[in-house]
């Protein structure tokens, strides 16, 4: 499914305030918000939010009323995004990252690897997910205190992206990894990333859009769930998630800006787990509960 943006184009002051009622209305349910200068010298702004195509009219709906009582004469844009491998063009030229005891790198970096690393091998390509972006890397890393401290017999990487951290409990212990994603794409590439990386007969990977999937009944519960995906999602499948976790597992949870954890937290804490530890990276949170 295509991303789109909604936007208005005004002065940088009324962007600015613009921006400030949708991080208000939209950043806490993990929605994408931004401005950006489209002319200088006419002091022309676009004040934009982002999204799935299915969700423009809602969207579009509490935008507009959003903007009804200072900015009603503003018109409401639509843009589609162009489907372009943002991933693969943004990470040329990155250095490989190490997080706990892993190193992420691409096969360029081959000779980075030194003796005692668990090596993760993942190119850029259609698939979210390098270790490069803060969320990533705070996962690797509590997955690596987890599995040290205490025995993980199955687990779930939801949300898998290029598979990378599926790969990395996988490489961390001998046991069975569900990995499963909305997108089709990203389960084809995370399953040819675990088969590059050697672990792909641990791993079991399914296109799932949500808890309903059978996969999860057939492989489930977990004492270890992993899920980078956003604030908003995370919050709202809290009850599903934790009823796939069995007693005493542990649940780790990322794609949460810094000011979104409490609200995070708080849904967590009311579906019964508690707070572990969390990691903080380039504003993004961790957050690791039992």
């Amino acid at each position: 499914m295509s991303e789109i943006r909604l936007f208005v184009t005004t002065s940088e002051k009324q962007a600015n305030r613009i921006l400030d009622l949708m991080t208000l209305v939209f950043e806490d349910e993990g929605y994408a918000i931004a401005t950006t200068e489209v002319d200088e010298k006419a002091d022309r702004w676009q004040a934009s939010v982002y999204l799935m195509a299915d969700e423009e009219a809602d969207i579009r709906e509490r935008l507009a009323a959003l903007l009804a009582e200072e900015f009603a004469g503003l018109a409401i844009e639509t843009e589609v995004i162009p489907d372009i491998d943002w991933i693969a063009k943004s990470l040329e030229g990155l250095k490989p990252v190490r997080a706990g005891r892993f190193l992420v790198h691409g096969a360029h970096d081959r000779d980075k690897v030194r003796a005692n690393d668990l090596a993760i091998e993942i190119e850029a390509g259609q698939a979210f997910g390098t270790g490069h972006h803060g969320t990533t890397a705070g996962c690797l890393e509590v997955i690596d205190s987890v599995i040290r401290s205490r025995p993980v017999v199955n687990a779930l990487d939801l949300g898998t992206g290029s598979g990378v951290l599926a790969i990395a409990i996988a490489k961390l212990a001998a046991i069975p990894v569900l990995a499963t994603d909305i997108d089709p794409i990203a389960t084809r590439v995370a399953r040819e990333n675990a088969r590059k990386n050697g672990v792909a007969g641990r791993i079991e990977f399914a296109t799932a859009p949500g808890f309903h999937s059978p996969a999860f009944r057939h492989h489930g519960p977990f004492d270890l769930i992993v899920a980078n995906i956003l604030a908003r999602p995370l919050m709202k499948m809290a009850p599903q998630l934790v009823g796939n976790l069995a007693f005493g597992g542990s649940v780790i949870l990322s794609g949460i800006l810094a000011e979104q954890r409490w609200k995070v937290l708080a849904a967590y804490n009311g579906a019964g787990l508690r707070h572990v530890r969390t990691i903080w990276r380039n504003g993004w949170v961790t957050i690791h509960l039992q």
